[in-house]
């Protein structure tokens, strides 16, 4: 009887007939289940060996109740939905337990019809069989049919009543969640957990706070979950001020050393850019002598977000040599670490990690990797690592999509929408960047023009700033200046008023040589940034071009006058986990003279295959001589020597710019790759260029 009175204590909303005389002798039976057989099915389930756990069962005459219900759950949890189906009709007795079990298996295997059709034919029904289903109508988007069976449930409890909240929140239904919460007689803490949870999620993080401190004004102890999320929200609003209280409620309450709360502290300080409090709390925190991967996963990750990425990857190196088994986040935070500061060897070692700890299909550990290789110049082992996903989502896509587009390989990128669309998926906002970058970099006009153009056909989604920078720059690449001009004028006022925009007209200028257009496009420009330094020197590179050195000057006496700085530019290689910078003319590296040598055996080498430098790239106060030794000693070209001189021999030699490549340098370095006899990946500003054989892949649109 204890039993049951525990059951009606769970449940105290059941309806006075959800237990039948037949519930109660099947429940007899499973709460008194053959003890012979418990311990050997129970072993066996927890350690998923389905065929010694098909064997015993088979060999049982009349498996009962708890059996069935055990086996079905085993199957649903390991998605054999068919397998658990059939089980569940083969059975002469059920109970409403059962029945429970198999509407969820078919709510988490994503069979919501089947799981509707189980629940109209059961002959006793209790709060966990309505949540159940409501549950899976919110995960499918049917909010309205969700709240009907909500309102026609004879009986809610509290739990019913935070299943419903928590529902509308998953589905951005923000201010019924708040309406349905205030009407709730009897709320617990999960129902104040959820509304705090809920509320952040949807960056409403100081409302979440605010709800957390008229939770604790009303007299309501915190759970352990609800400190989480209220640290989280400080974490998330960046209150340092509440956040510290919050953390000392949580060292008096004992609840510091509850895994969850410790990472959430540990995120919170990191938030707040406190990383040396980050730190304290992980070393304080004794649960990290036991290994467990959740804090330690939140340091590595607070480090990334602090930008102390050598940090991050020393924690990550740290978690393995202590056998600590990186979990999905802790591999994606240390890909990420590693494509920021541009260490490709350090990501090839944490993705053969990840696929000796089984995380070779993960989609969120396989996009990390595709935006790692792709940003860093292997466009190929990006594919590699697409196709190994089995599970692609959207972000997937928009990945492989951009990726391509960065490398100038405009066909696949066109390739892979199109196969995203087979799959079943609906662009949004980043696929059309994507898509548009590619037909810029790869000078497809007409293809450029109609997906532009399909943007607002699509339900929900709308054409942003940076959709009509990507178009001027595919008719600027084109020669259609003056329709680019057109275009950016009957642009929406918000738009309008987006410098990147205008820097796209502006840019186009400089490769058509339209000076009108050039000087209006600058002048809107500098309305919005009367600062910005790329548009002076774009500007001033135009009049250079044309022969206008009075213009030049004017420009350069402007740029002091309003105080803007010409970015230096800048070009790095990585080798062996260090990075080597450069400047033009830069002397200061260790190498200068192995580096300088030969160099200029690499210009008397590319003289006679043809090179002539095209001084209009260099300075223009200075003599044609200098000019041409000012454009031999540019930053990328200091760069590939070093890493042609250092590198592995007959690799690929990958370089790094911070700013566009110049037109010179562009042509030197097709004939370099000729004369050395390498493939030279060159990453500036714009995109990747691949450079083989006195080509470019690029076809000169950059």
């Amino acid at each position: 009887m204890a039993t049951f009175r525990a059951i009606f204590k769970t449940y105290p909303s059941v309806h006075n007939k959800t237990f039948t005389i037949s519930s109660i002798t099947s429940f007899s039976t499973f709460i008194n289940p053959p003890k012979s057989r418990v311990p050997n099915i129970t072993r066996h389930l927890n350690n998923e060996k389905f065929d010694e756990n098909q064997t015993i069962f088979n060999t049982t005459p009349t498996p009962d109740v708890y059996f069935s219900t055990k086996m079905i759950s085993f199957h649903v949890e390991n998605l054999r939905l068919d397998v658990a189906l059939n089980l569940f009709d083969e059975m002469p007795v059920r109970d409403i337990v059962v029945w429970n079990v198999i509407i969820k298996g078919c709510v988490n295997c994503g069979n919501l019809d089947k799981a509707l059709k189980l629940f109209n034919e059961m002959p006793e029904r209790n709060v966990v069989s309505w949540t159940t289903v409501i549950d899976g109508l919110f995960k499918q988007g049917k909010i309205e049919e969700a709240k009907r069976l909500f309102w026609a449930m004879p009986a809610k409890d509290t739990a019913a009543w935070n299943a419903m909240v928590h529902g509308l929140f998953a589905n951005g239904r923000i201010n019924e969640a708040i309406r349905l919460f205030d009407a709730m007689i009897n709320k617990n803490i999960i129902s104040w957990t959820t509304m705090i949870s809920g509320l952040d999620q949807h960056g409403m993080s100081n409302d979440a706070l605010l709800m957390f401190q008229k939770m604790v004004r009303a007299g309501i102890k915190p759970s352990s979950n609800t400190y989480s999320c209220a640290i989280t929200s400080c974490a998330n609003a960046c209150n340092f001020c509440l956040g510290s209280q919050v953390h000392g409620h949580v060292w008096k309450h004992g609840y510091v050393f509850n895994v969850y709360i410790a990472a959430s502290i540990i995120t919170f300080y990191a938030n707040c850019k406190r990383i040396d409090e980050c730190v304290k709390a992980f070393d304080e925190n004794k649960l990290h002598e036991e290994r467990n991967v959740v804090i330690w996963t939140a340091l590595l990750t607070g480090y990334g977000a602090n930008a102390k990425h050598e940090h991050a990857l020393n924690v990550f190196r740290d978690m393995i040599r202590l056998n600590i088994s990186p979990n999905q986040s802790s591999f994606t935070s240390a890909l990420n670490s590693s494509r920021e500061i541009e260490t490709i060897d350090w990501g090839k070692c944490i993705h053969g990690l990840a696929i000796k700890f089984g995380f070779k299909n993960d989609p969120f550990v396989g996009n990390s990797l595709i935006v790692l290789y792709t940003k860093l110049g292997n466009i190929k082992d990006g594919i590699l690592a697409f196709d190994e996903i089995e599970r692609k989502n959207l972000v997937t896509w928009n990945a492989i999509i951009v990726g391509c587009a960065q490398h100038g390989r405009g066909r696949w990128a066109l390739s892979f929408f199109t196969r995203m669309a087979k799959a079943g998926f609906y662009p949004d906002e980043i696929t059309f960047t994507g898509l548009l970058n590619s037909c810029s970099h790869s000078g497809m006009l007409k293809k450029g023009e109609h997906l532009f153009k399909s943007i607002s056909r699509f339900k929900n989604l709308e054409t942003k700033p940076e959709h009509y920078a990507c178009m001027v720059d595919i008719l600027c690449r084109n020669g259609k200046v003056e329709k680019a001009e057109g275009l950016v004028e009957k642009m929406p006022v918000e738009a309008n008023s987006n410098s990147s925009i205008w820097l796209a007209l502006l840019s186009g200028c400089r490769s058509n040589s339209n000076v009108e257009i050039a000087e209006r496009a600058a002048k809107n420009i500098f309305l919005i940034d009367p600062h910005c330094g790329a548009a002076y020197v774009l500007l001033s590179n135009i009049y250079a071009f044309s022969g206008k050195w009075a213009d030049v000057a004017r420009i350069r006496r402007e740029m002091r006058r309003v105080g803007s700085v010409r970015q230096p530019g800048r070009s790095w290689v990585v080798l062996r986990g260090l990075k080597h910078s450069f400047v033009s003319g830069d002397k200061s590296h260790p190498l200068s003279g192995a580096i300088y040598e030969k160099l200029d055996w690499l210009g008397e080498k590319m003289k006679e295959k043809g090179y002539v430098s095209d001084r209009r790239f260099a300075l223009h106060d200075v003599e044609d001589e200098q000019r041409e030794v000012a454009l031999s000693y540019h930053s990328e070209r200091l760069a590939i020597c070093f890493a042609f001189i250092s590198g592995v021999e007959g690799g690929v030699i990958t370089v790094m710019k911070n700013l566009r490549t110049c037109g010179d340098c562009h042509s030197a370095i097709k004939v370099m790759a000729t004369v050395i006899g390498r493939e030279i990946v060159a990453r500036d500003s714009s995109r990747f260029h691949h450079f083989r054989d006195g080509v470019c892949s690029c076809g000169d649109y950059w």
